[in-house]
C-alpha cells in the first residue's frame, strides 16, 4: 500500500460551546492539517495522487474559514442571527469537528483508486485532533 499526505495552514477563531451552553472566550489559532491519502498501487504518473490536487481539495474546504470566525460560517453557525453563537451553532468548532468536515469534503474528491486514510488538524503545539473515516 501507499500514502502520500500534504500539509496546510490556515489561521481562524472559535469558541467551543461547553456543556453548560455556555461559550469559552473567542481565541485564535493557527490550524496546521495534515491530509493523508492511501491506495494499493500508483497512477499513471506513479503517484497515489498529485499533491497539487489533494491539496486544492484541502484548500477548497479551509479556503472559506481563512482568518474568519469559524462560530460564524458554514457549516459551524446554525445561522440564529450574528452574534448569538450560545444557540447558533450548528457544529460546535473543536478540532475534532473541524478535521471531520476536512475529511467529508476530502472524500468526495478522490481519484477512484484512492482512499482517505486521516486528516489530522493541530490547534496548538502537541493538541492534535484527527478523523479516520
Amino acid at each position: 500500500m501507499y500514502e502520500a499526505t500534504i500539509e496546510k495552514t490556515f489561521s481562524a477563531a472559535h469558541a467551543l460551546r461547553l456543556p453548560d451552553g455556555s461559550l469559552e472566550p473567542l481565541h485564535g489559532h493557527d490550524w496546521r492539517v495534515k491530509a493523508t491519502v492511501a491506495s494499493e498501487g500508483l497512477d499513471a504518473m506513479d503517484t497515489v495522487m498529485d499533491f497539487h490536487d489533494l491539496e486544492q481539495l484541502v484548500e477548497s474546504r479551509i479556503g472559506p474559514w481563512r482568518n474568519q470566525n469559524l462560530n460564524a460560517v458554514a457549516p459551524f453557525s446554525g445561522g440564529a442571527g450574528g452574534d448569538d453563537h450560545a444557540h447558533g451553532l450548528a457544529i460546535n468548532p473543536s478540532a475534532e469537528r473541524v478535521a471531520e468536515q476536512i475529511a467529508w469534503t476530502v472524500s468526495g474528491g478522490l481519484p477512484e483508486h484512492v482512499w482517505l486514510k486521516e486528516i489530522s488538524v493541530g490547534e496548538a503545539p502537541g493538541c492534535v485532533a484527527r478523523y479516520r473515516p
